[in-house]
């Protein structure tokens, strides 16, 4: 006979949370439902907690408005497999089928009732919950689960949640709980709500831990180049583990739990495992999302019903499960004492340069590690095989980084647009999303149109985000439609959602990849399609799949359909190439990123390519694609039609403004023709910007620059009122020195250079009038002759030969007596000789050694012994 929560509650099973059920109860009630609950792995508090909510909630009267009936208690699970495992523990211990009292929604699957007072969801489903019907009708608390984890989905729960109570539902119960969460951010968050959030610790049964450390051989490094296209993980490494698990059956005799990154290494490790000689009685079974629930069952069963399910029966007596990371803290793998720990974490990294994001291998965090640990431990003493050396454990990151700080925040931020807080502005999130992050976020959102410029929300914004997809995906799914069909669409959107691995990146071979699981998400795609079709009011909604047939879902032209406004971003064109016999593997996306084929794919030459999956290898420049189709230059700038921009260039080439148009569709170049005419308007504006920034090339005729240079002789000595004349600073008076002639230009006339009568333009008067005595063009010197004085210089100065000095007993000085000039005094030949700007000293020092060397050299000229007081010449000695 089926239990009630209460008789459950009354007589629950052996866990370390049951014998602490009462003070939790106390704890909740003082706290008016607000709590973060602390415990360690295997204490029991994802099985009790829950029961334990839902039953106080009913003892307080807490009742659905509409049927009468108690209300309930949302339960999110990081993981699709943990909400429906654990939704199957609760209900097995009230002798009752899943969709009863306990139930479970996660995307694409749903077992629940008018009797579900527990249902089990996924972050994501929460979420779109809340952005559906923020209210909440019908439930009275939510509790989030292993809330460390710091999944996107799961921080937005958290702030969504904490913003609905606050503002609508003071009665909400929220419960955060975690085996490693920060509980004082937490708290802080669910504080923000009005009330004082308690924080419970429930203390758990730690078993020790032979921790062994089994570093793999040398020259055997867990990451590296994995063919040509990417980091990842090494055979060899793969095989250091499948040594170490076979190490782990003969030295131990428990379950064991192998931790790998991915489903790549799991499927690796799982075959190679089969392959060694080890006992009948040994069963072996993978875990990992894609699966089908049936074999992620089998693996979460207790041995006998493992068996059973997959027909070995009774004969297994031992098994060993290879999973991803889902296993780490939100599921329990029952009869586990013996962990395998590859060391390796699968985390989301995004460029936000150019949008381009995906799953990157890593050394995992010490935390991780410690959570894998854990999992030897629930039952009794346990045995932990790390396959890395102690030093590279010592070595570690201490936590892993939220998924906000490293994940494309797309999605992210639309749900925060539709809930009406771009960018989590006065939202209690636990971080701020990065500003590169919104950035990069808010471009692909725009250039999916679902966003205004200041990042609020459209008004069909909200139908993708309640959407059980990407918004890329949605969108693709929604424009192609027309093409594909609905069946077809929801097809096509769940190949590309299970991103399969195509050969040769040509996505028209994805049949042959893709996962069951993602043909039963198709399934279940297509009613979320139908839905969003009749929201959006299109007239499509009736349309009958003429074209979702399975020859037609392979055609280039239908696939395109769906991935080109999917990822617009990602429209491609081919490159130029540097051999003409062979065409080019490189592409220029919209985003403006570089991304190349893989060699042997047989999409090469193709002008156009619609890509639904790149990843950017550690060291190249450019992207790898991953999957794609061709398609076709028109069809590429429709699809990409919000990003279409027609550019006006000019520039100022042989003294005139020269103009073009280009055409682009984002980063790529579709066509440029040459103005005959620029407009006024737009040569006014781009000679205003080049004056501003000083871009104007600034030339000088010869008189212009002469000028310049003893104005800045005045500026530098005398200062005020003198201006600076320097490039820069005549660059800021362009308009006022040369407004006239910059008008002319704009309207298709010539600018040369500045002219003297323009720098005029600027003169300080009535101080002016003095230049021609404070920096005089030039002076007379003693032969009468006069002399052009150098402004070019560091310091004035006139050039002359040493005869054409005699008789000059001091150096002329100008700027009012300030200054001396400077005399390069020249042999007859006209090379310096002495450089002075004091005669006196020259005449009296310097000279003697100047007349010792030159006077045999140039005998002709004369070098008398007194220079200051001989007389000026510029001709040779006379003959006698």
């Amino acid at each position: 006979m089926p239990l009630s929560l209460r008789d459950l509650l009354d007589n629950p099973p052996d866990l370390p949370v049951a014998k602490v059920l009462c003070q939790v109860r106390e704890d909740l009630e003082a706290a008016d439902g607000l709590a973060v609950i602390q415990a360690p792995p295997g204490t029991g508090k994802t099985t009790l907690i829950p029961p334990l909510v839902a039953q106080w909630i009913a003892d307080r009267g807490a009742r659905d408005a509409a049927t009468g009936a108690p209300s309930s208690v949302i339960v999110t699970q990081p993981r699709r497999v943990a909400a429906r495992a654990a939704a199957r523990r609760i209900a097995n211990l009230l002798g009752e089928p899943v969709g009863e009292t306990v139930g479970f929604s996660v995307r694409g699957e749903t077992k629940r009732s008018a009797r579900t007072r527990i249902e089990m969801v996924t972050p994501g489903v929460l979420v779109r919950r809340l952005q559906a019907n923020p209210e909440l009708p019908g439930v009275s608390a939510i509790i989030l689960d292993e809330i460390h984890e710091r999944h996107l989905d799961s921080d937005l729960a958290l702030a969504f949640a904490a913003d609905v109570r606050g503002a609508l539902r003071p009665d909400l119960a929220l419960i955060a709980m975690s085996a490693t969460v920060e509980a004082q951010a937490t708290a802080r968050v669910l504080s923000e709500t009005g009330g004082a959030a308690r924080i419970v610790s429930i203390p758990g049964e730690i078993f020790p831990l032979d921790i062994h450390f089994a570093a793999p051989p040398s020259g055997c490094e867990p990451l590296g180049a994995v063919g040509r296209e990417s980091i990842g993980v090494r055979r060899e490494f793969l095989g250091h583990v499948t040594r170490t698990v076979a190490r782990a059956l003969r030295e131990t005799s428990g379950n064991i739990l192998v931790f790998l990154p991915g489903v790549r290494e799991v499927d690796a490790v799982a075959t190679q495992l089969r392959s060694l000689d080890v006992a009948d009685d040994l069963g072996i079974f993978r875990l990992h999302g894609s699966l089908p629930a049936r074999e992620q069952d089998a693996a979460l069963a207790d041995p006998y019903s493992a068996a059973a399910s997959s027909g070995e029966v009774s004969r297994i007596q031992r098994r060993v499960i290879v999973s991803t990371a889902i296993a780490e803290s939100s599921l329990t793998v029952p009869g586990v004492s013996v962990v395998v720990d590859a060391g390796l974490s699968r985390e989301p990294r995004t460029d936000y340069s150019n949008g381009i994001s995906g799953l990157v291998t890593v050394l995992e965090s010490q935390a991780a590690g410690i959570q894998r640990a854990g999992r030897a431990g629930r039952l009794g003493p346990g045995t932990v095989y790390r396959t890395m050396s102690e030093a590279t454990w010592a070595r570690l990151a201490s936590q892993s980084e939220p998924e906000i700080n490293t994940a494309d925040l797309t999605d992210f931020l639309l749900q925060l647009a539709v809930w009406g807080t771009p960018r989590g502005e006065g939202l209690p999130l636990l971080d701020p999303p990065p500003s590169g992050a919104i950035e990069s976020g808010e471009r692909t959102l725009r250039g999916l149109e679902l966003i205004h410029p200041d990042g609020s929300a459209k008004p069909e914004a909200s139908i993708y985000a309640r959407f059980p997809m990407d918004p890329r995906l949605a969108r693709g799914m929604l424009r192609g439609v027309g093409v594909a069909g609905e069946a077809g669409a929801a097809r096509i959107g769940a190949a590309l959602a299970d991103d399969p691995r195509v050969a040769g990146a040509d996505f028209t071979t994805w049949r042959r990849a893709v996962s069951p699981a993602g043909s039963q998400q198709a399934k279940r795609l297509q009613g979320a399609l139908r839905e969003a079709i009749e929201d959006l009011g299109a007239q499509d909604a009736s349309r009958p799949d003429a074209v979702g047939g399975a020859s037609s879902l392979t055609q280039p032209a239908v696939l395109a359909a769906v991935i080109a406004p999917a990822f617009p971003d990602r429209l491609a064109r081919i490159r130029p190439s540097s051999d003409p016999a062979h065409p080019s593997l490189r592409y220029l996306l919209t985003c403006g990123a570089g991304a190349t084929l893989p060699e042997n794919s047989p999409l090469i030459g193709e002008e156009w390519l619609a890509i639904s999956s790149l990843t950017s290898p550690a060291g190249r420049a450019d992207a790898m694609i991953r999957a794609a189709v061709p398609i076709s230059g028109a069809d590429a700038i429709a699809a990409g039609e919000a990003m279409l921009e027609t550019r006006s260039d000019i520039v100022f080439e042989r003294n005139r403004l020269r103009g073009s148009e280009t055409e682009y569709l984002g980063a790529i170049e579709l066509s440029t023709r040459p103005l005959k005419q620029i407009p006024e308007q737009a040569a006014r504006e781009w000679i205003a910007r080049a004056v501003a920034d000083g871009s104007l090339p600034i030339e000088f005729s010869e008189d212009s620059e002469v000028l310049r240079q003893r104005l800045a002789f005045l500026h530098e000595v005398m200062g005020e009122p003198w201006p600076d004349v320097s490039r820069s600073a005549l660059a800021a008076r362009l308009e006022e020195l040369a407004g006239p002639e910059l008008s002319a230009l704009s309207r298709g006339g010539t600018f040369r250079s500045l002219t003297a009568e323009q720098l005029k333009r600027i003169f300080p008067w009535p101080e002016a009038a003095k230049i021609d005595e404070l920096a005089p063009t030039s002076i007379t010197i003693p032969t009468g002759e006069r002399r052009r004085i150098d402004y070019s210089r560091p310091l004035p100065t006139v050039r002359l030969r040493v005869q054409e000095a005699f008789g000059w007993k001091s150096t002329p000085r100008i700027a009012g007596g300030k200054v001396p000039i400077t005399l390069e005094l020249l042999s007859p030949a006209q090379r310096p000789v002495a450089i002075t700007d004091d005669l006196a000293s020259f005449w009296a020092g310097a000279y003697a050694d100047v007349r010792a060397e030159m006077r045999g050299r140039y005998p002709k000229h004369p070098w008398p012994d007194d220079g200051a007081n001989a007389l000026p010449t510029n001709r040779i000695k006379r003959r006698r």
